[in-house]
């Protein structure tokens, strides 16, 4: 009669490796990667331009979209106090200037829109990736925040972000920079 073999233990489940292809989100505390992308207006903005002051950097996927407008239209109603933390607000999605206009004039927003055609800041950034929608996988903007403090490192990140009522969250991240 044979002995059974000892079993050996279970082996503890690791997490999943990130995919190789998904980029890693900027991490709080590192430096913010500098930009220069065109704005709705056709002029060049630099981020390293609003060193000494916050900047709220967000990321959306399309001018006039349900999601994206809410979101739009809750940073355009908080931006009297955002500007009493002298923080500006920046969005940034693959729309061309003209479309960028449209959608200020349209919803009235008083911040700036800048234009990532090619993607080039989403990627910087972590936001250009991987995404699927009733079965089909695509690439796209994932909707995200970055509070850059005015000494132009990342204070906080915010990468799964929910339209309705997000600019609250941001102005928080905001003020308590001081």
């Amino acid at each position: 009669m044979k002995k059974a073999a000892p079993k050996k233990p279970a082996a503890a489940k690791q997490p999943a490796a990130p995919k190789a292809t998904e980029p890693a989100w900027p991490r709080e505390g590192s430096k913010a990667a500098d930009f220069t992308a065109v704005a709705h207006d056709g002029s060049a903005v630099k981020l390293s331009s609003f060193k000494g002051r916050p900047v709220v950097l967000y990321f959306y996927p399309k001018d006039d979209t349900p999601g994206c407008t809410v979101e739009a239209c809750g940073f355009r109603d908080a931006h009297t106090q955002f500007g009493r933390h002298k923080a500006v607000v920046l969005g940034v999605s693959p729309d061309s200037p003209r479309s960028h206009v449209k959608f200020r004039q349209k919803h009235g927003l008083p911040f700036t829109l800048l234009a990532d055609e090619d993607h080039a800041i989403a990627a910087k950034y972590g936001a250009w990736r991987a995404k699927s929608m009733y079965g089909k996988s695509f690439m796209g903007i994932a909707r995200s925040t970055f509070v850059i403090d005015a000494s132009g490192r990342i204070a906080k990140a915010f990468t799964s972000v929910k339209p309705q009522g997000h600019e609250r969250e941001v102005l928080a991240a905001v003020a308590a920079l001081g």
